[in-house]
């Protein structure tokens, strides 16, 4: 039986689409790259915003004229399940937690889902870099967050299996390890460990490769802070921190039960620019929040003048079902979303143009990792930031390159 996979959205879901790829291949199927070779279609959905879904949803639409059989799997499998059979009802469903079963629901046998580690399947990396789920759920409940209610609570994984599969990983050829969770800073509070053990157990394995640490809640952050901040002086650690601030207003914050507040925040993102100096940062902001005036998004926009992050990603927000934020009153106009959203992208992209200016005439060992247009190569620096190199070169590469431009969201090199 030959089937055919497609995985949207954040990189658990990638994490997941390995996995079901091991399994697969454990059982002898054929994973083919095109919908009309295949016998079976499975798609792991994201909701995580409104225009997610929608797009997720014209999709299944769209495989449904197919007539093939469809198992869905991601969020939308565990927290939506209604609407997707309203679309599909005679798909399968396969949430996020139990990815492991897939073979029962390919061979129809009836099975009674049972959560299992993650770590302990084997996968099926097919490129580069691999994702390597450390976690799974979260204990947080932010009140626009529907990830959390999809995933359920936090499971951390044991240190060994995790361990397991990225010397897996590197044993088909991986030299980027994309440690991943809905929160790593959360990782192992569960089981009397912490982000910064784990990554010092990690970096012990033989090998030349890097790893990119995952998105952190600050209030998780802050609970092993000196561990993790620790932990990142292994060179083998992308100088790298994805920390979603989502407002610069602490009455939105609290709105939004994060649980931290804008000083937690900058004393983070200074321990570790103090740690190390040429580290990036990556934050989120959610914009039009309910409630937020005119005040508050100027805490916003203060704060990101502030601390200037090289990345800031910027979502306007979208009431997603079953959160508290839906319930919320003082719904944000449109229009008023559309301008704050645009306002603060023309700063963060004006502001991110000149961080990688800076880099212009410094060098960098850089590791290839795919692809780009016009017979261009992409890789990575040290600090994770994206090079656009137009020379022949071999993906898993690690090759010493100058800088001799930029853009708002790469930097380009040549070799030297």
């Amino acid at each position: 039986m030959s089937v055919y996979l497609e995985a949207y959205g954040c990189t658990s879901n990638k994490s997941d689409a390995v996995l079901i790829k091991g399994i697969l291949e454990e059982n002898n199927y054929k994973i083919v790259k095109n919908p009309d070779d295949a016998d079976v279609l499975i798609i792991l959905t994201c909701t995580v915003i409104g225009t997610t879904e929608q797009r997720m949803l014209s999709k299944l639409r769209r495989y449904k004229k197919t007539g093939k059989k469809i198992i869905v799997s991601g969020c939308m499998a565990s927290i939506q399940s209604k609407l997707i059979k309203s679309i599909l009802p005679d798909s399968k469903l396969l949430p996020p937690q139990y990815s492991h079963h897939i073979i029962d629901l390919l061979e129809n046998k009836k099975t009674s889902f049972s959560s299992k580690n993650k770590t302990s399947f084997s996968k099926k990396f097919d490129e580069i870099i691999a994702p390597i789920a450390i976690a799974e759920g979260c204990n947080f409940s932010c009140s626009y967050c529907i990830t959390t209610l999809a995933r359920g609570k936090l499971k951390s994984y044991p240190t060994v299996e995790i361990m397991q599969n990225v010397f897996s990983a590197l044993e088909q050829g991986c030299r980027e390890i994309q440690l991943t969770a809905q929160d790593t800073g959360s990782y192992g509070l569960d089981i009397h460990n912490n982000l910064g053990e784990l990554l010092n157990k990690v970096c012990e394995i033989n090998g030349r490769y890097r790893i990119r640490v995952g998105m952190m809640n600050p209030f998780t952050a802050l609970k092993n802070l000196n561990s993790i901040v620790d932990a990142y002086k292994d060179p083998k650690i992308y100088k790298f921190l994805h920390l979603p601030v989502q407002s610069g207003d602490n009455n939105i914050l609290e709105k939004m039960n994060r649980k931290y507040t804008i000083d937690d925040f900058k004393m983070i993102i200074n321990k570790f620019r103090k740690r190390y100096l040429d580290i990036t940062i990556s934050t989120d902001v959610i914009v039009g929040f309910p409630t937020e005036n005119d005040e508050q998004f100027k805490h916003t926009i203060d704060l990101i003048k502030e601390v200037k992050p090289d990345i800031v990603n910027i979502t306007r927000f979208s009431a997603r079902p079953f959160t508290g934020a839906k319930k919320m009153k003082g719904r944000i106009r449109t229009e008023i979303m559309k301008e704050r959203s645009r306002a603060l992208s023309e700063y963060c992209s004006n502001l991110s143009k000149q961080k990688n200016k800076n880099n212009i005439g410094r060098k960098f060992t850089v590791l290839i990792t795919k692809k780009g247009k016009n017979n261009s190569f992409i890789g990575r620096t040290e600090n994770y930031k994206p090079v656009v190199i137009k020379e022949n070169v071999e993906i898993g590469e690690f090759l010493s390159v100058e800088i001799i431009d930029a853009a708002s969201t790469y930097i380009v090199g040549r070799l030297i």
